[in-house]
């Protein structure tokens, strides 16, 4: 395994990695003559740049609207304040790939020797950038090393937003260029820069059409480089979804130790012989992670299998769990414990369990079998990129461009709903049946394509689940409010017995008083471990209730700067809403 970030390129990075801002690069002391001398320096170096794929643990922190745990973070809280340091305003991995880019042709190899290089170093250039960009709005633009004695650069004001990601989108195009057409799931690619700058482009489109207070213009051209990198993709890398059996061929897609080469474009690689693991598994089958679930109104949007919306079904939101869960897209089912679930490898069937689960809705996804991990040791690969997003982000800015056709919808969302056997997604009766559930979340989408926007987002948002997409999505769509609405989960009519798979067996107890002493129940008593939205007259399960949730529509769309950074630098500003005193 290539890319794991192995120990040559750990030992690399403790050359050439810097975490602040100011602190001057060890391997700039060392002369380029002695270094980039052969194709295996180049390779040596650039491994280092995979130290920013994203780790497994990003999925625990998906903690928005989608997932809910018993504590909350800071951003749906309103706790956000002006850190002194860190926050994210760091520039450690800018200054190792400038570094290479100055100096990589220092000992005059070829071309052909360097081109992959510097379309990787231009790749993870334009990533970072793209992540600032997403955190902070305006950022200074470097595309050199600073040395100390510089002080012009040292103090330059952040460059406007378009500037930046003009620079974003020119590096992109040089790495998509530049890279090889191999497919390979641990390492990049042609075909991962293109999923980049389709992911980037989307977001920066979106965010300047529903951001209008940012009076940012051109919108239409990313949407339109979204559109042009997704459908190349499409048309010449060979990707696919992968698909098997419509009821596990999505769990299988998470659950494989190894990535599948058919959709996944880019995986974080996991390895028992190097001793690198992450506790996905784990995590959803025990409380020390926060008990984590899938919200209410997520739940809810999934549809039932013939197409149809379970939020037109009278009295959806008070149905026992047993009876919501029938006949609803496959991708629940193989999203958390439904009734009938068995772990991978066994037969014992498992009901949701409360101790591991705040909202009765207990993940399986990414779940493998129990011979196949321990704690803290599981091995499966974690995607990326994959193709499915590429066909979302196609359908998404076609959707926005006011420019998809019944066509487009086949070629993309209708790919992905045939893995689970769903209905195709059509055009014109989504945009004439406008469904009310989703309007009321997503406030800002409007025009002749409302129907149909909305519908991609309930793909987006079930498909992507788990995968660390939602914060982006909120913020670029606007809809930030959402995260400040209570969250909810399972269905309880009141105090007593409940069979959660209809099996005969008492699952669930939910008492007042004394604790019962039957063995084999889930006991949860009203009020602390379990709290009801009407109490004893049952209701919703509500999660956080004694906690205050915030979204400050003026200002948290953005991060702030760091105190410290402003003080070293007077010509650093300061996002809009944010107080630090200076």
């Amino acid at each position: 395994m290539k890319r794991l970030i192995p120990v040559f390129a750990l030992v690399l990075m403790g050359l050439a990695g810097c975490k602040g801002f100011l602190d001057r690069e060890p391997l700039s002391e060392i002369a380029p003559d002695q270094f980039f001398t052969s194709e295996s320096d180049l390779r040596l170096y650039t491994n280092s740049f995979y130290n920013v794929i994203p780790s497994a643990e990003d999925i625990y922190n998906e903690d928005i609207d989608n997932i809910v745990k018993t504590t909350l973070p800071d951003a749906v809280t309103g706790r956000r304040t002006v850190p002194t340091s860190g926050g994210g305003w760091d520039w450690g991995e800018l200054r190792k790939i400038n570094y290479f880019l100055g100096n990589y042709n220092r000992q005059g190899l070829s071309s052909a020797t360097t081109n992959k290089y510097v379309g990787l170093a231009k790749f993870f250039r334009a990533w970072f950038y793209f992540n600032k960009v997403v955190r902070f709005g305006d950022v200074p633009w470097y595309n050199r090393v600073i040395n100390t004695t510089d002080e012009a650069y040292l103090t330059q004001a952040r460059d406007p937003r378009t500037v930046v990601m003009d620079s974003v989108l020119a590096d992109i195009n040089d790495a998509v260029a530049r890279l090889a057409t191999t497919k390979a799931t641990e390492e990049v690619t042609k075909w991962t820069a293109l999923a980049l700058k389709s992911r980037i482009c989307l977001f920066e489109g979106t965010f300047r059409k529903y951001h209008t207070e940012f009076n940012l213009p051109n919108a239409d051209k990313f949407l339109n480089e979204a559109v042009t990198a997704s459908e190349e993709l499409m048309t010449k890398s060979g990707y696919q979804i992968y698909s098997t059996s419509p009821d596990l061929a999505y769990r299988d897609l998470f659950a494989s130790l190894k990535a599948s080469p058919e959709e996944v474009i880019l995986a974080r690689k996991f390895s028992s012989d190097l001793q690198v693991f992450h506790n996905v598994n784990y995590y959803t089958i025990t409380a020390s992670y926060g008990k984590p679930g899938l919200e209410k109104r997520l739940v809810n949007s999934y549809l039932m299998k013939d197409g149809s919306r379970f939020t037109d079904r009278p009295n959806y939101n008070t149905l026992p769990f047993y009876e919501e869960i029938q006949n609803r897209d496959p991708r629940l089912a193989q999203t958390i414990r439904t009734p009938g679930y068995t772990r991978i490898g066994n037969t014992n069937k498992l009901v949701p369990d409360f101790g591991a689960t705040v909202t009765g809705y207990q993940l399986t996804k990414f779940v493998t079998a129990e011979t196949e991990d321990s704690y803290n040791k599981s091995l499966n690969d974690m995607p990326v990129f994959r193709y499915a997003e590429v066909l979302l982000n196609y359908a998404e800015a076609k959707a926005e461009l006011g420019t998809l056709t019944q066509s487009d919808l086949d070629k993309s969302i209708q790919l992905i709903r045939k893995r689970v056997a769903m209905p195709a997604l059509e055009l014109a009766k989504a945009n004439a049946d406008v469904d009310p559930y989703l309007a009321a979340q997503y406030t800002h989408v409007s025009g002749a394509n409302r129907g149909v926007l909305l519908e991609i987002r309930r793909e987006r948002r079930i498909e992507l689940v788990m995968e660390s997409y939602r914060w982006n999505d909120l913020m670029r769509w606007k809809e930030g409010h959402l995260v400040a609405d209570q969250f909810k989960g399972m269905y309880f009519p009141g105090l007593g017995k409940y069979d959660l798979d209809n099996n005969g067996t008492t699952d669930v107890v939910i008492y007042e008083g004394t604790k019962p002493t039957e063995k084999g129940p889930q006991y949860l008593k009203l009020g602390s471990e379990v709290v009801l939205e009407g109490g004893k007259n049952g209701g919703l399960v509500l999660i956080n209730s004694n906690q205050t949730k915030s979204f400050n529509e003026n200002r948290d769309y953005l991060y702030p700067i760091p105190i410290q950074e402003r003080l070293l630098n007077k010509n650093l500003t300061q996002n809009p809403g944010w107080q630090d005193g200076l």
